[in-house]
């Protein structure tokens, strides 16, 4: 069976403004199993878990930052994935690191620190971490990208949410890189588009540059399959369909 399909709400966020109820009733009408949190929208948790139930959505991941300029991160961190906890969610994914944090192996070692630190505080909670990737995490470090040796000075849990999008631009082949990392891989956004500059415009899953079937099939430990797309020149919601019948109607992902 393929993995099932979900949205990183990040890429509706012009369409959701204050009240996601209507996205995800959309979402949920066109058959996807889940979303990706990208906030609360000032909702409570319990509130926020019903919207998504009513839909007949899961809550598959959480986007949950850590603002690295605030030495009492760990609070801030803390009282947000017991918020996501409980609006539904086993598995937090830290969004983002920026680039200086991949700017050397001593810098790659720093962050896996700091993401350790962060699933020491998920784990006494039973939740899952995970990294999410842009394209700047594949620097030469030692022979490997970045990203790679990232992982590699990463607690054994702390799973893989790889961007396949952002791994093309970086100048990796996206196909080999998911293929490696083997049972590290949990999460998979997917997106696609020109892949030529982190500049351009991205398209419906299925219409760009990326193997998305290729990559898709290379790694069986996935457990998602969600679509995210920056930005978009066409309709964006109309977009998210589209990526749903290509990947639903290929059999590459698992609709409700």
């Amino acid at each position: 069976m393929p993995a099932p399909i979900a949205v990183q709400l990040y890429t509706l966020r012009d369409v959701i403004g204050t009240d996601p109820g209507p996205a995800f009733d959309r979402l949920g009408a066109k058959g996807f199993a889940g979303v990706e949190s990208a906030g609360l929208y000032g909702l409570e948790p319990a509130a926020y878990a019903k919207r998504l139930a009513d839909a007949g959505l899961r809550l598959c991941s959480a986007h949950v930052g850590i603002d690295t300029r605030d030495d009492a991160w760990t609070d801030t961190w803390s009282a947000d994935i017991d918020a996501h906890q409980q609006a539904g969610t086993d598995t937090v994914v830290v969004p983002m690191l920026f680039p200086n944090h991949f700017a050397d192996a001593d810098a790659v070692a720093r962050s896996a620190e700091l993401l350790n630190r962060a699933n020491e505080i998920a784990k006494a909670r039973g939740l899952t971490v995970g990294y999410h990737n842009h394209f700047w995490e594949f620097g030469d470090i030692d022979g490997r990208p970045a990203l790679a040796a990232l992982f590699e000075r990463c607690d054994p849990d702390i799973v893989a949410e790889i961007d396949i999008y952002w791994t093309k631009v970086g100048g990796v082949d996206p196909v080999d890189f998911v293929a490696g990392l083997g049972s590290r891989v949990r999460l998979l956004h997917v997106k696609d588009g020109p892949a030529d500059t982190h500049e351009s415009d991205m398209v419906a899953v299925g219409s760009g540059a990326v193997p998305v079937a290729d990559v898709l099939a290379a790694n069986d430990h996935v457990a998602w399959h969600i679509v995210e797309l920056d930005r978009c020149a066409s309709d964006m919601f109309e977009a998210v369909e589209a990526s749903h019948d290509f990947l639903v109607g290929n059999g590459l992902s698992a609709g409700r």
